[in-house]
């Protein structure tokens, strides 16, 4: 009969912090495996060390390279995947001979650790167990005696070999983080956390509950004495105490669009302007979508205040407080940011730096729902004559429609503007033939979306509100049937419009 595997977590370091079920394998395995360096040195094996005995066969698993320069045919990646291979040749051996044989991990096997190449390719022929281990993540949270995580509070944990871009964008977007493998790559996660604005908060930890370990502020650590064996914490900010006014200092306005929905619309950028703010201003019903965070004021107003709206965010900022103006869509199409920068040109907010941060707006959402209609030149106009008159709506529908533009139509309707679709129709009927395509967008992205294609001719008023967006196409939209509905014929019709336009 075949041996047995067992992938065994020793957890962070310390040998104490090794699970009963770890040292119960290690105790009855015939064959011990572990990884290291040329070197010949094993942190695992040392932390196993004293439930070793001198009968356990020992199998050294020794990595042929530890950085990516190789003259491998295939390059890094060849190389460890040979390496892999062979190892898990050496074990297979074993197995077949009936020995047990215990893969030692420091912390968990699964977690960024070496073992689970070995799992990959022998878990599906042997008799496998997996023991977990205490990670580094909650070994470095206990050794700064910080909560990692509290409530809903999101924990991303990130290799520090990701791209620095890649590292900014979610050091941005999360509530807590660890970020691993640094060591090399401190440098550039050290970059990425300052320039997501979290670097004041970071933490790093080096050797978790083992010999040498440091504790310190992440921007206090000098590059250079950064082993492998680190992480940098962001920890939680659930009990941080936001800062009352403070005086003598200027904040900021960070006006951010939350998309056409809900947080799935919502850019890592806009999540770490969120998260940081110490109040958010804005619309009633966009400050909904944005989740509570504690601490943090809420400022919510009536959809028609927008400059009261913020002049008052400004005026928050002036007292030193960071200030996000939630806006939906994106905030500079047909929304805040105009408003903000309306009244910050006024003399008084001169020295309140203002950031506008972009969303995803309802015409993009609405044209990714229907196909692809916006392929093309096309135009955005506000229905709305509320701050505009009728006349100048008028005259700019009739110019994009007479100029082929595909178009897109914003506050189409309310309760209180109810004819400005019928007249809008009437008007680009004069240009547009009445089989012209039309998408009808409610509500996209939320719980009562509904996207229909219409000919212009048959586009009904009663059906817009404030809630809809209207794309009108151009001469050139077409709109094709994809699929046969699961064979009832009746498949999905898809809108696009090409992105060339044919010679005069």
């Amino acid at each position: 009969m075949s041996g047995k595997l067992y992938g065994v977590g020793l957890g962070p370091g310390d040998p104490s912090l090794m699970t009963l079920r770890a040292v119960e394998v290690i105790a009855s395995a015939d064959v011990i495996a572990y990884h290291s360096a040329r070197h010949g040195r094993s942190i695992a094996r040392s932390i196993a060390a004293r439930h070793l005995r001198p009968d356990h066969v020992e199998e050294r698993l020794v990595y042929p390279l530890t950085t990516e320069t190789t003259d491998h045919p295939g390059g890094y990646q060849g190389a460890m995947d040979d390496f892999y291979a062979e190892a898990s040749a050496r074990l297979a051996a074993h197995l077949d001979a009936g020995r047990t044989v215990a893969v030692l991990a420091e912390g968990d096997p699964l977690f960024y650790g070496s073992y689970m190449h070995m799992h990959k390719r022998l878990a599906d022929r042997y008799d496998t167990e997996v023991i977990p281990g205490v990670t580094s993540v909650s070994a470095a949270s206990a050794r700064l005696g910080t909560p990692l995580a509290e409530g809903e509070e999101v924990l991303t944990v990130l290799p520090g070999t990701l791209p620095e871009e890649e590292l900014t964008a979610r050091l941005a977007a999360t509530d807590v983080a660890v970020v691993m493998k640094l060591g090399r790559t401190f440098p550039k996660v050290r970059r990425a956390l300052e320039r997501s604005g979290r670097l004041g908060d970071a933490r790093y930890v080096e050797r978790a509950t083992m010999e040498g370990e440091r504790l310190a502020p992440l921007v206090d650590v000098d590059a250079g004495s950064v082993p492998y064996f680190s992480v940098a914490v962001l920890p939680s900010r659930a009990d941080t105490e936001r800062p009352e006014d403070r005086p003598g200092e200027v904040g900021e306005v960070v006006v951010v669009g939350t998309g056409p929905a809900g947080p799935s619309w919502l850019t890592p950028e806009t999540r770490g302007a969120l998260a940081a703010a110490d109040d958010l201003v804005g619309y009633t019903t966009y400050l909904d979508r944005v989740p509570a965070r504690p601490g943090q004021r809420r400022h919510g107003s009536d959809n028609r205040v927008e400059a009261e709206r913020a002049e008052f965010a400004l005026q928050l900022a002036r007292r030193g407080r960071r200030v996000a103006v939630v806006s939906g869509g994106d905030p500079g199409v047909f929304a805040m940011a105009t408003a903000v920068l309306e009244v910050a040109s006024a003399e008084e907010y001169a020295d309140v730096p203002v950031r506008v941060l972009p969303g995803v707006t309802a015409a993009n959402a609405a044209a990714a729902r229907a196909g692809a209609p916006l392929g093309h030149d096309y135009a955005s106009i506000s229905l709305s004559d509320r701050l505009k008159p009728w006349e100048v709506i008028a005259e700019r529908l009739s110019a994009a429609a007479s100029a082929d533009l595909v178009l897109a139509l914003y506050n189409p309707g309310s309760r209180s503007r109810t004819w400005q679709v019928g007249k809008a129709r009437e008007l680009l009927l004069e240009h547009r033939a009445p089989d012209t395509p039309v998408v009808v967008a409610r509500d996209v992205g939320g719980p009562g979306e509904r996207v229909r294609i219409v000919r212009l001719a048959d586009l009904d008023p009663a059906e817009v509100d404030m809630r809809t967006i209207l794309l009108v196409g151009s001469s050139q939209t077409r709109v094709v049937q994809r699929g046969d509905g699961g064979g009832d014929g009746d498949g999905t019709d898809v809108v696009w419009t090409p992105r060339s336009y044919p010679e005069a």
